[in-house]
């Protein structure tokens, strides 16, 4: 099966040898069929044509257009890996890397309903120099990827090749329709059972990846870069286990934790210092977990910082108990801050609790939801997430926190520099609210206890 996509001229580098006329012949020749082995159905395969039908039921008689996504060039000849964009792997179930360029193309069929079709870049055809010499594309540099009849296989589409997407009249295009973005976030915003156990998968490994960072600290104390460790120490789990990590790890040691996105990692451990460590792994699936933990790096907290982490852990409780369907998605986070401002009014750093003052120490909302984006469902009208109820079969996070700035004059100095975030993922239930996240200890003591055994195993 010939790609015109494919046989176009190879994408080479300055320092790539020339081929001669005698070794093209040769490499054109002498190769055995190779199909892909197994079963090929992708595990979301039954999932996908019911998430189709509810997009295409938004838009009865219009061209919808999904991309996958195009790479982008981290320096030089060097991309960076390639993700799909999340509603095209929500509707079309593919995840990986070979995915870049390729289009799913929902097509008007009759008054009501669509036609999904894939356009993709198919394998390597040997019948050029592409396949080994194309260094963006060419299977002997990136990979085999599905031909049409094996990415049917795969998914339950229709496939065509890339090529002709470029022939198809304008539609309405994921990547630039505002409508149409939004939709796909808000049908999004409650998972399927098949989605719950990804998280919980996504979750599961993170578990096990915040139980390594805790066995290496050891190690990670005595280097002059021990954040850069921690993180590596993570992302070895995340990679092991999953896709990679979510989204960037942040190890933040010290007053570092006091920035909320800290991912340069750069900073030495100090043993008296507490450790912020919010990391999560995506599963081969692109779902992803979102899991923050503060812990002293001595294995102990000092007095004030368990005073400062057993108010955070008191917001966190206060958030996870208004979680219900029915409820408004900001309850939780009210609920979290009410606590906040309470405590520093009885620290004395507040005159009064009323008022939005606590947001100097707060900074930041207190959860999102959760899924296929760390952040996800971002795009959705106010009205249906940041204003809307909880419905059951929502994943999203509490995580409320108290960022203590080293250089505030407003707090006594024995609180300045300490940051403190306890993060947590949760599905809501019919009754409630389900903690995914359980395995990890959220108490003082727990923790305590929790770092005791690991550290000395």
């Amino acid at each position: 099966m010939n790609d015109p996509v494919a046989a176009a001229a190879p994408r080479t580098v300055s320092h790539d040898l020339a081929v001669s006329e005698e070794l093209e012949r040769f490499m054109a020749s002498g190769w055995a069929a190779s199909p892909l082995p197994g079963d090929l159905r992708l595990s979301a395969a039954d999932v996908t044509p019911a998430r189709r039908a509810r997009l295409s039921a938004r838009f009865p008689g219009e061209r919808l257009v999904v991309p996958a996504g195009e790479l982008k060039v981290r320096t030089n000849d060097c991309d960076h890996r390639f993700r799909p964009h999340s509603a095209y792997a929500w509707l079309t179930g593919l995840t990986g890397e070979d995915q870049a360029g390729h289009v799913l193309v929902l097509e008007p069929d009759g008054p009501h309903g669509h036609e999904a079709v894939l356009y993709l870049r198919t394998r390597s055809p040997r019948t050029g120099q592409g396949f080994y010499r194309d260094r963006r594309y060419g299977e002997f540099w990136v990979g085999r990827r599905p031909d049409l009849a094996e990415t049917e296989r795969m998914t339950g589409l229709r496939c065509a090749l890339l090529d002709g997407v470029d022939r198809l009249p304008p539609g309405r295009d994921a990547a630039s329709d505002a409508e149409l973005a939004a939709a796909l976030s808000e049908l999004r915003l409650v998972k399927d059972a098949w989605e719950v156990a990804q998280l919980q998968q996504a979750v599961d490994h993170t578990a096990a990846g915040f139980e390594d960072v805790v066995r290496a600290l050891p190690r990670a104390l005595a280097h002059p870069r021990g954040e850069r460790w921690i993180e590596g120490v993570f992302g070895l789990r995340a990679r092991a286990e999953g896709n990679g990590t979510g989204y960037e790890t942040i190890a933040a040691s010290g007053a570092h934790a006091c920035v909320l996105h800290w991912i340069r990692n750069d900073g030495p451990l100090d043993a008296r210092e507490l450790l912020l460590l919010d990391a999560g792994v995506e599963t081969d699936t692109l779902y992803t977990a979102d899991i923050t933990r503060t812990m002293p790096l001595s294995g102990r907290f000092s007095p004030v910082q368990r005073q400062v982490y057993e108010l955070v852990l008191a917001a966190q409780e206060a958030g996870i108990a208004a979680l219900r369907p029915g409820g408004r998605f900001r309850d939780f986070h009210r609920a979290a801050m009410t606590v906040i401002a309470e405590g520093l009014a009885e620290w004395g750093v507040l005159k009064t609790p009323d008022g939005d003052l606590h947001r100097r120490y707060t900074l930041c909302s207190s959860g999102h939801m959760l899924g296929l984006d760390v952040h996800d469902c971002a795009q959705a009208r106010a009205e249906a997430y940041l204003d809307g109820l909880l419905e059951e079969g929502q994943v999203l996070t509490v995580e409320p926190g108290l960022y203590l700035q080293p250089d505030d004059e407003t707090l006594p100095p024995e609180l300045r520099g300490i940051g403190v975030r306890i993060e947590d993922d949760l599905v809501v239930t019919a009754g409630g609210a389900r903690l995914m996240s359980g395995a990890l200890p959220r108490t003082p003591d727990g923790i305590e206890e929790w770092m005791g055994a690991l550290m000395e195993g």
